[in-house]
């Protein structure tokens, strides 16, 4: 699933449509990424209208028409944004086109678990507003993250990093990065870490999303292979720091890659002696 780096890289796919009025709206509208959306209304609300602006956060997308239409687009598994030219003959997934005097805007999707959300408002809607704080904002604090770890502290490292609901975009690559960077175990619960530790956990969450954003938001590159990345999809992969076979295991409901050697369990905290 697409994560918050590559949710950024997508949402500049449609960076040629700025500022050109959308001319045309073909879309399927019995598929269901556009449930509870009236497709009648999103092509009328958006035909006529020009794409002022994008945005991201976490693994979502909004983008602005005109003063007060706003496009919604979660990218689910498998969907992408890419652009086309203006004669561009819509496929099979293509499942909403934009058409400007110059590009086709597609947003594609094969397995369908991605959403397609349409409002009309002077403001941003509020499926968008309430959403967490980015994980890369100055609010997203170290005070934040020990809130979030004593308010989950039953929860292993790699189950809580992958709740929207407090880390916005970070999914199973960023998780794992994150904890092999930190030398924490996966299964180690929120609630057994140290202060000093929650320091260290929240600068590389912080880190790695920068340089994410920068290295595959920006440049569309894969990391270094200093990173775990390169070397955790499959089996047989070495840890990229000591050279240990990397171990994969469900936790979370993912598959999870971690070093053993470089990420052991955490010790738990000692009872209070009387």
């Amino acid at each position: 699933m697409p994560e918050l780096a590559e949710v950024e890289f997508f949402r500049q796919k449609w960076n040629p449509g700025l500022r050109q009025k959308v001319i045309s709206v073909h879309l399927h509208p019995q598929k269901r990424i556009f449930r509870e959306t009236s497709t009648t209304l999103l092509s009328r609300a958006i035909q006529g209208r020009h794409l002022r602006s994008s945005h991201a956060h976490g693994k979502q997308m909004l983008f602005r028409f005109g003063s007060d239409v706003w496009l919604g687009i979660h990218l689910g598994m498998t969907g992408k944004l890419s652009t086309a030219s203006a004669s561009h003959i819509p496929r099979p997934h293509d499942h909403l086109v934009l058409r400007t005097a110059r590009h086709s805007l597609i947003f594609q999707d094969p397995r369908l678990f991605g959403r397609v959300r349409f409002a009309l408002s002077p403001q941003p809607p509020s499926w968008w507003t309430t959403l967490p704080p980015p994980i890369h904002s100055p609010k997203f604090s170290k005070k934040k993250l020990e809130d979030i770890c004593s308010r989950r502290s039953r929860a292993p490292l790699k189950a809580l990093l992958l709740m929207q609901q407090f880390f916005p975009g970070i999914g199973n690559w960023m998780a794992d990065e994150i904890l092999w960077r930190s030398r924490l175990s996966p299964r180690t619960h929120a609630g057994h870490l140290s202060q000093k530790t929650i320091s260290n956990l929240h600068t590389h969450i912080r880190k790695i999303c920068h340089d994410a954003l920068r290295i595959i938001g920006k440049q569309g590159s894969n990391p270094p292979r200093s990173w775990l990345f390169l070397h955790r999809w499959k089996s047989g992969g070495f840890c990229p720091r000591c050279h240990h076979p990397l171990q994969r295991a469900p936790i979370g409901g993912r598959t999870t890659c971690w070093c053993p050697l470089c990420q052991p369990p955490t010790p738990l905290p000692r009872a209070p002696q009387h």
